[in-house]
């Protein structure tokens, strides 16, 4: 009998409401707590949220069908910029309405142990399926066009502003005519300092394949531009942190503005403008840093809104070589704050 059958499909999913009741023992079953227990970093998501059994492509049909789109939102607990998403973002009506107005959206625990059947029918657990899209950062979100393609990837948390433009952007499938940061710059412009930052660490160096071949430091590449609030906050607090000053030390630093028809020599000697070479790396985020190993390869980025500590951990994990040994971002964030708070320095997630 196939699940498609509409008494036998009701009977699932009667039975999947079931077992997720009552909410603490599910989550303590998930986690390993004891039943009535309640993990102190889980983060209850909205009630609109879609309950899924994580068949992506039928997840896509059912969406289609409501003239949505589908959007996947990839947590794990005790994650601060979740809780930023879920509380100062979906927490405002205008922008729940819209999200639900254009998105079906299904919540998956990076670390988790549900069923996931990806959509070219390869069946894994949740935290299998997140290592496999390369997911590093929580939240991650990849918004879903009709065929299953990624009209858009956020890595890390947007605040409200520019979060609700994503919405309208994917959600209006204006990803096929422009880039968001095309769509961004028109429709909703930062009020910000209008200016890029000086900075004694910054390297004006163009030909950056010479830049690598001449230093054994990483290469360290900001994108930025003149309206961006974030990037402000990042030059005048981020990095005037002593901690950052020390983690800067360790790379070569160049600053391209992702707008600039400046002529730029990348890693692996291609010569194209900085706007060009932006477009090709699919920068959609300012600022974003990207680190780059001596043989020209990517090793990691930040392309989200981001907090001192974890900006620090971005590049302690990078310079340190950890990356090579440590595929996952987050289990390296982990121990680093766990080896901190032995040390007697304290950590603060989100200052």
């Amino acid at each position: 009998m196939k699940r498609s059958q509409p008494y036998h499909r009701l009977f699932l999913y009667t039975l999947f409401v079931l077992l997720l009741l009552p909410v603490s023992q599910g989550r303590a079953a998930e986690t390993g707590l004891e039943p009535g227990m309640v993990n102190p970093g889980y983060h209850d998501t909205p009630a609109w949220f879609k309950q899924s059994f994580l068949d992506i492509s039928e997840d896509i049909e059912e969406a289609n069908r409501r003239n949505r789109r589908l959007l996947l939102y990839f947590y794990q607990d005790g994650c601060p910029y979740c809780a930023k998403l879920l509380q100062d973002n979906f927490g405002q009506r205008r922008i729940a309405d819209k999200t639900q107005s254009y998105f079906d959206v299904i919540a998956i625990n990076m670390w988790g142990d549900r069923e996931v059947t990806w959509i070219d029918g390869d069946v894994s657990t949740e935290k299998v399926t997140a290592a496999r899209l390369r997911v590093m950062f929580t939240p991650t979100l990849l918004f879903l066009d009709e065929n299953g393609n990624v009209a858009l990837r956020i890595n890390g948390y947007y605040d409200p502003d520019k979060f609700e433009a994503v919405i309208e952007y994917v959600g209006r499938g204006l990803e096929r005519k422009m880039s968001f940061q095309e769509y961004y710059a028109k429709n909703q412009p930062d009020k910000a300092a209008g200016r890029l930052h000086q900075a004694e660490f910054i390297i004006k160096q163009n030909d950056l394949q010479h830049l690598l071949e001449k230093s054994d430091k990483p290469l360290l590449v900001l994108f930025e531009q003149k309206q961006c609030k974030d990037c402000d906050e990042l030059h005048t607090d981020v990095f005037k942190r002593p901690e950052t000053i020390e983690q800067l030390k360790r790379f070569n630093i160049v600053r391209f503005d992702i707008r600039s028809d400046e002529e730029v020599a990348t890693p692996h000697g291609y010569v194209t403008t900085a706007k060009e070479w932006a477009r090709q790396l699919k920068i959609q985020y300012a600022p974003t840093m990207v680190i780059f190993e001596n043989t020209g390869r990517e090793i990691i980025r930040t392309e989200a809104y981001l907090k001192s500590f974890h900006i620090q951990s971005v590049m302690d994990y990078a310079a340190s070589g950890a990356y090579k040994t440590q595929p996952s971002f987050q289990r390296f964030i982990s121990k680093r704050a766990d080896e901190l708070e032995a040390r007697g320095v304290h950590i603060e997630l989100m200052q």
